[in-house]
């Protein structure tokens, strides 16, 4: 086996070796040899930044003359995330101050940027909003953040404005309300009717072997995180005899706050949230079995129907209790008005 001259002797660092009789440019011998999609101007770039060595020696001259049995080394940096600028997205501001703001965050908004979604978030909004009074704390790509919605959950959410806002909001979320004031409420529209119209669901979570998943692991694994979830059935749908019911409209509320944890638990004891098609997609069968309107409803539900009504604080500054609900959005009253008609 002919042993590959291109060798990654550490992260991001490349050697590559000048087979013998190979004549040309610096420039050109780089982007022939390297795998990693460079373009000529990156290539460029790099040489003239002086990440470009022969035999140690940094060069700066893209066109200098490569000699037979010279050794190239270079490293590609680490491509820095963008940093996000203010855009004109509307936002339902419930709440505000020089500490924080309050928002009711319409479903389809992604939180913060990250791959795919550079643009078009909530942080965008928020820029464009507050300007330069948002916290840093964070990092670049979520400044003021605190707590984070999935990008289809509709609901309340707290930012703050400043550090010392920040860090006392980010207490009161990492306390989960066992000794201080938070609260949190959800609103979920779930397939069935849970056995027990209340009831406590105490599952460890952790990853799945689908990243984008969360999943119910044992106690004694070793990535499970605590996670306890109070729920209490408000309303029942298509509500048989035997005690059965097509769907259920459902509060939860956190003892913990696990990234997926109320779509995990629901799912877990039988009654996926409903649009969820992570967790809840194998009652697409289901689905297809119910009669207009309510299967053109759900089929056309773009999201987990998931909405966070409430949410109580302290506030950072003076110390009052805040409380902040939002209404059921619209396309959740919707498909709870369709379901009355089962």
């Amino acid at each position: 086996m002919t042993e590959d001259p291109f060798k990654q002797t550490e992260p991001n660092k490349k050697v590559l070796p000048v087979p013998e009789g190979t004549k040309g440019r610096l420039d050109a011998f780089v982007a022939a040899g390297a795998d990693e999609g460079l373009s000529r101007t990156r290539i460029k770039a790099l040489i003239l930044a002086g990440a470009v060595s022969i035999d140690g020696v940094p060069v700066k001259d893209p066109s200098r003359k490569i000699q037979s049995g010279e050794t190239v080394t270079f490293a590609v940096p680490e491509a820095e995330d963008p940093e996000p600028k203010g855009e004109a997205i509307p936002l339902e501001i419930l709440y505000e101050d020089d500490d924080l703001i309050v928002i009711n965050k319409q479903p389809g908004l992604v939180v913060h940027p990250g791959p795919g979604n550079w643009t078009g978030t909530l942080v965008n909004a928020l820029i464009h909003h507050c300007g330069t009074t948002l916290s840093g704390i964070g990092g670049v790509k979520r400044p003021g953040i605190v707590h984070r919605l999935d990008k289809d959950t509709s609901g309340v959410m707290v930012v703050a404005k400043n550090d010392i806002a920040h860090q006392a909001l980010a207490a009161q979320f990492a306390d989960h309300g066992r000794t201080g004031p938070l609260e949190r409420a959800y609103k979920a529209l779930v397939w069935g009717r849970p056995r027990a119209l209340t009831g406590t669901i105490d599952a460890p979570l952790g990853r799945s072997a689908d990243r984008v998943r969360r999943a119910v692991k044992s106690r004694d694994s070793s990535d499970a995180d605590f996670a306890i979830t109070h729920y209490t059935v408000d309303e029942r749908f298509g509500e048989k005899a035997d005690g059965t019911a097509l769907a259920s409209l459902v509060e939860c509320r956190l003892e913990t706050g696990r990234t997926h944890q109320i779509r995990v638990h629901m799912a877990h004891i039988g009654h996926p949230l409903i649009g969820d098609d992570v967790y809840g997609s194998g009652f697409k069968t289901k689905t297809n079995l119910l009669e207009e309107p309510a299967r053109s409803a759900v089929k056309d539900f773009p999201r987990q129907a998931l909405h966070a009504a409430l949410l109580a604080i302290e506030h950072p500054s003076s110390g009052a209790a805040m409380r902040f609900e939002a209404p059921l959005p619209a396309d959740m009253q919707s498909l709870c008005a369709v379901f009355k008609t089962v």
